[in-house]
């Protein structure tokens, strides 16, 4: 059985598979490894996936939607057309997807998979993400946190000798910083720390602020598809800037033209806030581990915005190292999720390595007064079983109410409830009845409690789920039947999908006569595809894409 890898991104998603004593990364329909996470809906209900939703961010904010990782494991909810979607339904569409293309390529049906989800991710956003995965007929053989994922690789695992390397992880939407050392076959996470609101996002959003600022613009008055658009010029800048010293921002907006030139300087002044962000999980991460910085062997950049120069800059001054960056950083997780779902296999070519990893959080319980009782501390290695001894607080209570909790906060109600376990009691004096509390946490970064009464010999157990989010069996078959109901553009239509995409993008930035011309190309095509005639479809999609090619080379619209 085939076991796939998938890099389920804030920005981007790809998928491999180990072929041939190697890990290969799969083309989507379009032929690119990388494929936007973005869902959209068609006017007539039928959802898209990838570029050709990508290009519909700005012509139809209303029925596109992108960056929704960051509200995996919530109750967030996005209105598309005429339905409702949750973060974990538009991440299983997008699964399906990358699954969907895995079976083109491999001509053979896939039903398990490896995913990758941050190191920060907490216990409601990795139930998501598996919840997510069971929805677009997956078996979800492992979650692996994005930073083995990326040791991985980079081989590692393959060392012969001791190593301690720290993982900067920046991704379009989050931020993982993972402490990893490697000896004796054993892979070990000594500690873990980051942002789940904190990435290349982020920097776009702080180009955009400080050119409104510019230009005395306010955000609330440049809403719609005006902030897509303006959003799109930024990241459009920001990537200029990997490459150049300087970069321009423009934005035509009630017929008055809007220009601002930016240096890398000023990029860099712009991202001072954030740079101190990044500073937080850092420190956190190197005091948790007890590693010096001058004892780390390596520095891993992963993530497509560890590719910004300021970035780069910022860890060499840090670490007072150059980071390793020679594997794509948008591609490394997705290889080393590849290569892991092989070691899962147990491909004869991988060497039999030792993963572990760490609790990304404390886990506890509340106790009196509200106070947080640590149960497994966070950083822990896992899987692992600790237990603790706590006695009833109020004479003649008739029950305990164990309230679960996962944070850093002495204060639990600034921690995550993660459930809650009735454990009745005889009617006794405070003090007098015992329970123990035993926490497992598996390798998943999955929670299950057992709580023994001393005075009656019961034993109460749970599996950690919030019931606002978490899917019962009944729930998963509604929902699959739903999903399974949408109308999805199948592979073959993707391109002329992404065609009429960039169009219709082009279309509502141009104005006049550049307008009309696109209009009656975006006719001719769509001519050419009611006739069905693969031949003149095939005709016609490379005339309308030389026709957007010129126009976007020239700046005509």
């Amino acid at each position: 059985m085939t076991i796939i890898g998938i890099d389920l991104g804030t920005t981007n998603s790809l998928v491999s598979v180990f072929l041939n004593n190697e890990c290969v990364i799969i083309p989507n329909a379009l032929g690119n490894r990388l494929t936007p996470s973005v869902v959209g809906v068609m006017d007539d209900g039928a959802v898209i996936i990838g570029e050709a939703a990508k290009e519909r961010l700005i012509s139809h904010p209303n029925l596109t939607e992108a960056v929704f990782k960051r509200h995996m494991g919530s109750k967030k909810q996005y209105k598309l057309g005429e339905k409702l979607f949750s973060p974990t339904d538009l991440s299983a569409l997008l699964l399906k997807a990358l699954k969907a293309d895995a079976e083109a390529f491999l001509g053979i049906t896939i039903t398990e998979a490896v995913i990758s989800v941050p190191a920060y991710f907490n216990d409601h956003q990795r139930r998501a993400t598996k919840e997510a995965g069971l929805l677009a007929g997956l078996k979800v053989e492992r979650l692996i946190n994005e930073p083995t994922a990326a040791a991985l690789a980079y081989g590692i695992h393959q060392a012969n000798e001791e190593k301690q390397l720290l993982i900067f992880d920046l991704g379009g939407g989050t931020f993982d910083v993972s402490l990893l050392e490697m000896s004796d076959n054993v892979m070990e996470i000594r500690a873990i720390a980051g942002d789940n609101f904190l990435g290349g996002e982020d920097f776009d959003e702080a180009i955009l602020h400080y050119f409104l600022e510019q230009h005395s613009l306010k955000l609330e008055v440049v809403k719609g598809k005006w902030y897509s658009m303006l959003k799109k010029q930024a990241e459009s800048c920001k990537v200029m800037l990997t490459t150049e010293d300087q970069a321009e921002m423009s934005f035509v907006y009630n017929g008055h033209t809007y220009k601002t030139m930016f240096t890398s300087t000023d990029f860099e002044t712009i991202s001072t806030e954030l740079l101190t962000r990044l500073k937080v999980p850092l420190k956190k991460a190197l005091n948790d581990s007890g590693i010096q910085p001058k004892e780390l062997d390596h520095v891993v950049l992963v993530g497509g915005s560890t590719q910004m120069p300021i970035i780069r800059s910022f860890v060499a001054r840090l670490f007072g190292q150059l980071p390793l960056s020679h594997i794509n950083p948008d591609e490394v997780v997705g290889i080393g999720a590849g290569i892991y779902a092989a070691m899962k296999e147990r491909n004869e070519y991988l060497r039999e390595s030792v993963l572990t990893d760490v609790c990304p959080y404390t886990l506890g319980i509340g106790v009196v007064n509200d106070v947080y009782a640590p149960i497994i501390e966070r950083n822990s290695v896992i899987p692992c079983s600790r237990v603790q001894r706590f006695i009833n607080a109020k004479d003649y209570q008739d029950v305990i109410e164990v309230d679960i909790y996962q944070g850093e906060s002495r204060d639990v109600k600034e921690n995550l409830k993660l459930g809650s376990v009735l454990v009745p009691i005889p009617r006794v004096k405070s003090g007098e009845a015992v329970i123990d509390v035993r926490f497992t946490y598996d390798i998943n970064g999955l929670l299950e409690v057992d709580i023994y009464s001393h005075s009656t010999g019961e034993t109460k157990s749970l599996v950690i789920q919030n019931n606002e989010i978490h899917l019962s069996e009944a729930e998963i078959t509604i929902r699959l039947q739903e999903l399974a109901m949408l109308k999805i553009h199948p592979r073959d239509d993707a391109r002329n999908q992404l065609l009429l995409a960039r169009a219709g993008r082009l279309y509502e930035e141009a104005l006049s006569e550049s307008r009309e011309h696109i209009s009656q190309e975006m006719e001719r095509f769509e001519r050419a595809l009611d006739t069905q005639d693969p031949e003149k479809i095939r005709k016609a999609s490379v005339k309308l894409s030389q026709f957007i090619d010129q126009l976007e080379a020239q700046g005509l619209w």
